[in-house]
């Protein structure tokens, strides 16, 4: 398997998602998330956290949207574009039927999803990658090109 050239230095960060909204993301439904503060354009790891939100297994949306797909926790399972991040003004309609009211959206594009999940451990806020865990996943998308 070839592997990318990938640009050198500070160019990717991870992100850490609960189960089941990382399968949202990967099954390509769910194209914001919702983050406490704003964050940067740019490329991202896809993690998900170690703890699944069971009480989102009951709604229809999340339920839908992961049907016959494992739920895999403590792994990065893929990449992501993030296009922007916005608040939607107070009293708007919302960006999506995933945006929280006063959350700060990642816009989501380009979600290429790992075949093999890659174990790590992650962090809620902006995280960077070792370069041996970057060079793992990128191994198992060799047309990736940031």
């Amino acid at each position: 398997m070839s592997t990318a050239t990938l640009p050198e230095g500070d160019w990717i960060r991870g992100i850490s998602i609960r189960q089941p909204y990382e399968t949202c993301i990967l099954a390509g439904a769910k194209t914001v998330e919702n983050r406490p503060g704003r964050w940067r354009t740019g490329w991202v790891l896809l993690h998900t956290s170690k703890t699944v939100d069971r009480a989102a297994l009951r709604i229809p949306l999340i339920g839908r949207t992961i049907r016959d797909r494992q739920l895999v926790t403590g792994a990065v399972v893929g990449v992501a574009w993030i296009i922007g991040c916005h608040q939607d003004p107070e009293g708007a309609p919302l960006c999506s039927e995933w945006a929280h009211p006063g959350a700060w959206h990642l816009v989501l594009d380009d979600v290429q999803e790992l075949p093999l999940p890659i174990p790590a451990r992650g962090q809620l806020v902006p995280w960077k990658p070792t370069p041996d865990l970057q060079e793992r996943g990128f191994q198992q998308l060799p047309a990736f090109r940031p």
